[in-house]
């Protein structure tokens, strides 16, 4: 938090020199101990913090990847010449703990397209797929191991 807040320093002075920075570290570490004192922050909860956003970039970047993949699989089902396309609404119950997690990977799931999460219920995922080759790997999608992982962090 501490560097969080000295960048915002320098982006509202417009410009970096040596009284600016040393005011500004000052000025920071005040706030910062500020923090730690009445606004229940910490160190550890700032290096948690750090850890979970490296987590997160990598899970947007696996999203964003499956994302392309379903993309090509959805263009490869409306493009061939396949007459039967066969649609299928499952259930799934999740092994997420938190709603933040369960929450992320229903609109992950969204996302990705063919694929659409009709409800949410506490454990439970009702899931509209396009083709039921689409719904063969739900079950064991990496959205759910990653976000499982950041739960434990």
């Amino acid at each position: 938090m501490f560097i969080l807040l000295l960048l915002i320093w320098f982006i509202f002075n417009g410009k970096i020199t040596w009284e600016l920075t040393v005011l500004g570290m000052i000025l920071c570490a005040c706030i910062y101990f500020f923090m730690c004192r009445f606004m229940d922050y910490s160190l550890k909860k700032d290096i948690s913090l750090m850890r979970r956003s490296v987590s997160f970039l990598y899970y947007t970047g696996v999203l964003i990847v499956e994302i392309i993949k379903s993309n090509l699989q959805v263009m490869h089902l409306t493009l061939t010449d396949r007459e039967i396309v066969e649609p299928v609404i499952i259930s799934y119950r999740t092994r997420l703990r938190s709603k933040l997690g369960r929450v992320i990977l229903a609109n992950s799931i969204t996302l990705t397209p063919g694929t659409i999460t009709i409800s949410l219920e506490e454990d439970e995922l009702v899931i509209h797929c396009l083709d039921k080759t689409i719904a063969e790997g739900i079950e064991n999608s990496t959205f759910e191991q990653l976000l499982e992982r950041m739960e434990k962090q």
